[in-house]
């Protein structure tokens, strides 16, 4: 006779696996929940800072707790060629604000300024290129090291630094497509703050207007320009230029209108 506790003593070995398979499902969306909230919070923090310092704080602080790092900072570049960048940021010291940088310290961050595009290193001590630093990389044990350039305008201005530890978690490519979206945000609330505080600034409303009615007068003398040439051309007049090519003007026109009017109300 089977005894009564038996169900309650033994599972079947398909029932098992699909509690390995639902556990695992559990902790990759608590994972994700964990991302999505956490890039919320670097939202809300890159819209309501008042300052850069702030803004760059807030994103080494949540990428430093999300990810367990090792290191999370963030380097801004002068727009010549440099041999230094600004660490302005810093995770493990969040005193730091404004300290050079010397990149001949840091190949592969200058690596992803120099070429921008993002260097992943998933074995640092065995990566050559750092072989330089590898007794400094060995004392902290160093696992991963992963740069992702911060851009603006087609233009590098900086790039988020993450480093992990040798015992903690691995970035993958999904971690990385997360930081690209980080340093996507960052770079545009580091834009919007610069401007904020030169608003701010002893003269800097005066500034804008300047610079607005520079953009005025560039435009008025360009239309004038261009008016005057057709005025003066009669090949226009004539029909010489086809109907295909004149509609294909205006349609060209008409985009490049759109755009102007995009960028204006996103700066």
């Amino acid at each position: 006779m089977n005894s009564p506790y038996q169900t309650l003593t033994t599972d079947p070995p398909h029932t098992l696996e699909e509690l390995a398979r639902l556990t695992a499902r559990v902790e990759s969306l608590e994972a994700e929940r964990r991302r999505l909230v956490a890039l919320l919070e670097i939202l809300r923090d890159v819209t309501g800072a008042p300052n850069y310092t702030d803004i760059l704080q807030s994103v080494t602080r949540r990428l430093g707790h999300l990810f367990g790092l090792d290191r999370c900072s963030v380097f801004l570049a002068a727009r010549s060629i440099s041999r230094t960048v600004h660490l302005v940021a810093s995770y493990e010291d969040p005193s730091i604000r404004n300290h050079v940088v010397d990149l001949d310290r840091y190949p592969e961050l200058r690596r992803a300024i120099e070429t921008g595009q993002t260097v992943h290193i998933p074995d640092a001590m065995a990566d050559p290129s750092l072989s330089p630093v590898l007794p400094a990389l060995a004392g902290r044990r160093v696992k991963t090291i992963t740069v992702v350039p911060m851009y603006w305008s087609g233009n590098v201005i900086g790039a988020l630094f993450l480093r992990t530890y040798d015992e903690g978690a691995q970035f993958d490519e999904e971690d990385i497509a997360y930081c690209r979206v980080v340093a996507e945000i960052t770079a545009k609330g580091l834009i919007q703050a610069h401007r904020t505080e030169r608003m701010q600034a002893p003269g800097g409303t005066q500034y804008l207007l300047r610079a607005d009615r520079e953009r005025a007068t560039l435009m008025a003398f360009l239309h004038r320009l261009l008016s005057s040439m057709a005025e003066r051309d009669p090949a226009v007049e004539d029909g010489l230029l086809a109907r295909a090519s004149s509609m294909e003007l205006d349609r060209l026109v008409g985009v490049a209108l759109a755009v102007l009017a995009k960028e204006a109300r996103t700066r």
